[in-house]
């Protein structure tokens, strides 16, 4: 640690850059009916791309800024549709393939020291080398991705270089706000300490559900999502545990009213502002070795409402292992094993059953059953090139919860750069 008085110099700018090529191909599967949004039953082959430059500049004593322009085509399966945890976390649900350069990220933030011991933490994408302070408290407002900040593992997050399916990205049955591409305008407030870290946002919903724009009037549509953080260790294994909890306001349609309408389930035309959707979520992350570490979530969410902006779970949980390549000599390896089951409510099952349609499932009809997932992936690395390329195999039983169609192997390939 550091004092305060501490004179070391710091940079004022860093650049970092990324891309990310996905190829996912499915074999012909077994399915009777197939609807609207379902995965398609067909063999199928999809690639996406996203490539995004990382700007952050130094303005003044704890304040930074970052700067995130992003290009990304492709598609996902069936339009990223026909699996509630989809295969791909690179892929959105946009009508277009063809590649297109939009802003991610364009966010302040500021730092207030709250103790006078400090370090100087490390540099990297969206991360000037600066000073991190014992305790201090963060403020962040802007246009980001809630999970950037909220909700992380360090085993289980980052669909470039971790697991690829949505629902080991993040706790399923968060439906964090966000665009169709996964940004937000809003703000955040963070504070550390060296056991316990509390977060809050805020944050503009979309006007419709899955939409590309955002609802600017914060009276009528908001997230509001908390976090709280315990940092603990068993001898010199460290670990930590997150509690989230959410409520999202937002003109949801409500699946119980489309469900009674005698003439058509378009859960559009029930949708009216005052409806909420809030839930709850736990994250854990334990190192058990130098190079193994534990990760686990389980999330819940009310499931009265249509989802409105991640996916369509209403509760899920997850349990998977990491192992770091040191072990065998290839300390920038990794291999990741993990699995999944999610569900969804009674009102949800209902709705489907009857023929409806969601932003991302629907098959028709429905045979209910929890969609359960696993996924295996190992990562080479080649540092010198700044490189990486993970085959990786995931097994989807149920997709779309639904028992009368598949199961459904997934085969993809990722080739990753970062520098």
């Amino acid at each position: 640690m550091h004092s305060q008085n501490d004179t070391t110099k710091l940079p004022r700018f860093n650049f970092h850059f990324q891309q990310t090529v996905i190829t996912q191909y499915h074999p012909e599967f077994s399915a009777p009916y197939t609807g609207f949004n379902s995965l398609h039953p067909e063999e199928e082959t999809q690639t996406s791309l996203t490539s995004t430059a990382f700007l952050g500049l130094r303005l003044w004593k704890g304040a930074s800024f970052y700067f995130n322009p992003e290009l990304a085509g492709g598609s996902g399966f069936s339009q990223a549709r026909g699996i509630a945890g989809f295969s791909n976390g690179e892929t959105f649900r946009i009508g277009s393939p063809a590649p297109a350069i939009y802003l991610a990220r364009a966010y302040y933030q500021q730092i207030f020291a709250l103790s006078r011991k400090f370090e100087i933490g490390e540099e990297g994408p969206n991360q000037i080398k600066e000073k991190t302070f014992e305790k201090q408290i963060r403020w962040i407002a802007g246009k980001y991705s809630v999970a950037d900040f909220i909700d992380c593992n360090q085993y289980s997050h980052d669909p470039r270089s971790q697991f690829m399916n949505w629902s080991l990205m993040s706790n399923g049955a968060w439906d964090y706000p966000a665009n169709t591409r996964g940004y937000t305008w809003g703000t955040m407030l963070e504070y550390t300490s060296p056991h316990i870290k509390a977060r809050a946002s805020f944050n503009l919903e979309p006007t419709y559900a899955n939409g590309p724009k955002l609802d600017g009037d914060v009276s009528k549509a908001l997230a509001s999502t908390g976090e709280i953080q315990f940092n603990y260790s068993f001898g010199k294994r460290k670990g930590n545990i997150k509690l989230l909890g959410f409520i999202n306001k937002a003109p949801m349609g409500s699946y119980t009213l489309a469900v009674l309408n005698p003439d058509t389930t378009d859960i559009s035309l029930s949708r009216k502002y005052g409806r909420t959707k809030s839930g709850f979520g736990i994250n854990i992350e334990q190192e058990l070795a130098d190079w193994i570490g534990l990760f686990a979530r389980a999330s819940w969410n009310d499931g009265k409402n249509e989802t409105w902006a991640f996916t369509e779970i209403d509760q899920s949980a997850q349990i998977g292992l990491s192992f770091n390549g040191k072990k065998w000599k290839r300390e920038n390896d990794c291999f990741g094993l993990g699995a999944v089951v999610n569900g969804i409510s009674i009102y949800h099952q209902a709705y489907l059953k009857k023929g409806g349609y969601g932003f991302i499932i629907g098959d028709g009809n429905l045979n209910y059953s929890p969609e359960f997932i696993t996924e295996a992936y190992y990562n080479f690395a080649i540092p010198k090139l700044y490189l990486s390329i993970a085959p990786d195999f995931q097994y989807v039983l149920n997709p779309a919860y639904n028992r009368d169609r598949g199961s459904v192997y997934v085969y993809s390939i990722r080739v990753h750069i970062a520098f």
